[in-house]
C-alpha cells in the first residue's frame, strides 16, 4: 500500500474549489491533521517579517496543521519531558516537509510559493518569526487564540503544531471561526509560571517566555519548549462541551 503520494493533478489551475481540494488532499497524504486556507489581505504588512510586496505576489495562504502524540504530552507532568522535545522537534521537520512538498507541486504548475517555517524566530525579544501561524490558521476557520496565548482547534485543542504556505495559486478561502475558549480554564490552573489570565489579551510574554528560559537551561533543551498548558488543553472531545 502507498502511503504517501506527493503527485498532485488539478484538473484547472484557475478553479479555486478544485486547486483547495488538491492541495488539501497531498497535504493530509503527508500526515496533515489539519488544512486551510486565508486570504492574506486582512492581515497587516507590518506583521509579516517578510520582503515588502510579498503578500501583494502571494495573496494566499495554506496552513496544515499535525496533532502532537496524546500519549507523549500525557507523560508531561510539571516539565516538558526528553519525549516530547524530540517529539516536537520531529514535527517540525515533518510539517518543513510538507510545506517544501506543497510549494514544490505549486511551482510544478506554474505559480508561486513560499513555505514559512514551523519553527524560526527572527525576534528573540517580540518572539516573532516570518509570520504568525498561529494567527494565519485562526484566519483559515481551523480555530482560534486560547487563553494560554496557543492555537486552539475545536478537535485537539493545543495539541498541534503549525506550518504556512504562501502563494499566488487560486484557492478557496475559509473564513475565521467565532468561537473562544468559554468557560474552559484548564490552562490557568497548570501554568508553572503563572502567565495565563481570565483574558486572553492579559497574557504575561514576559514570565511564560522566563520560564521557558528556565526549562531550557536546567532540561538542556536547545529549544524554548514547554508543553504543560499544551497538554491541559485537550480539545471538546475531552472538555464535556465546556469552552467550546
Amino acid at each position: 500500500m502507498q502511503l504517501i503520494n506527493s503527485k498532485v493533478t488539478i484538473h484547472s489551475m484557475t478553479n479555486p474549489k478544485n486547486n483547495f481540494n488538491e492541495i488539501e488532499s497531498l497535504c493530509r497524504n503527508w500526515g496533515a491533521s489539519l488544512f486551510g486556507t486565508a486570504d492574506l489581505s486582512r492581515f497587516k504588512k507590518e506583521d509579516i517579517l517578510l520582503p515588502p510586496g510579498t503578500i501583494d505576489r502571494l495573496p494566499f495562504a495554506i496552513s496544515a496543521g499535525y496533532h502532537l502524540s496524546d500519549q507523549i504530552l500525557e507523560g508531561i507532568e510539571d516539565a516538558p519531558t526528553p519525549h516530547y522535545f524530540h517529539h516536537y522537534q520531529r514535527v517540525n521537520i515533518l510539517l518543513d516537509t510538507i510545506g517544501l512538498v506543497v510549494t514544490s507541486a505549486i511551482q510544478n504548475l506554474g505559480y508561486q510559493a513560499m513555505p514559512i517555517a514551523a519553527s524560526q524566530i527572527l525576534d528573540w525579544k517580540t518572539q516573532r518569526g516570518h509570520l504568525s501561524h498561529k494567527h494565519v490558521a485562526c484566519a483559515t476557520g481551523l480555530g482560534w487564540i486560547g487563553r494560554n496565548n496557543l492555537f486552539v482547534n475545536q478537535k485537539f485543542g493545543s495539541r498541534t503544531r503549525l506550518v504556512t504556505i504562501l502563494t499566488d495559486l487560486p484557492l478557496e478561502v475559509n473564513s475565521p471561526l467565532e468561537k473562544d475558549c468559554g468557560s474552559c480554564k484548564a490552562c490557568i490552573k497548570v501554568c508553572p509560571a503563572k502567565a495565563i489570565k481570565e483574558r486572553p489579551e492579559d497574557f504575561d510574554h514576559v514570565r511564560c517566555y522566563e520560564q521557558l528560559k528556565v526549562f531550557s537551561k536546567t532540561l538542556h533543551f536547545s529549544h524554548n519548549i514547554c508543553g504543560i498548558c499544551v497538554k491541559a488543553c485537550r480539545g471538546f472531545k475531552w472538555s464535556s462541551g465546556q469552552g467550546v
